[in-house]
């Protein structure tokens, strides 16, 4: 896997990555920290990276089990030290996994597979951050 990040002189501290599969994403800071405020900053960044892999795994384990499920959102909420290197040191996750018929225990089972075996993501945040998660199954 690769990514080349390039800092924008213009924005202030704007910065554009290009991943190894020819996709663009846009960074930058507050205006406290030099930016303009134009797009999210690295560390949310991270967040939602986390939340889409976690959210993947959760729609695979529970498509590959034969379930009907047909949405699949989480909300996360994270905090960070205070002092450098601001790491994330809480992050809870909540699921709203909606489909037809979904039983809770196998959206439970789903969620746990993610954070114990196959979301790199959260288990390398789970390195520094307590990683706690809810969810709710909606019937559609």
């Amino acid at each position: 896997m690769e990514c080349t990040i390039n800092w924008m002189p213009g924005t202030g501290m704007g910065f554009v990555a290009e991943t190894g599969s020819g996709h663009f994403l846009t960074m930058d800071s507050a205006p406290d920290g030099g930016g303009r405020n134009l797009a999210p900053r690295p560390m949310e960044t991270v967040l939602a990276g986390t939340g889409g892999c976690t959210a993947y795994d959760v729609v695979l384990i529970l498509q590959r089990g034969h379930h009907d499920v047909r949405g699949c959102q989480v909300r996360l909420s994270a905090e960070r030290a205070a002092q450098e290197p601001k790491v994330f040191t809480r992050i809870a996750m909540h699921f709203v996994v909606s489909g037809r018929g979904l039983p809770a225990a196998a959206v439970d089972r789903a969620i746990a597979l993610s954070h114990e075996r196959y979301c790199s993501a959260s288990i390398m945040l789970g390195k520094t951050a307590a990683i706690s998660t809810s969810f709710e199954v909606v019937e559609v």
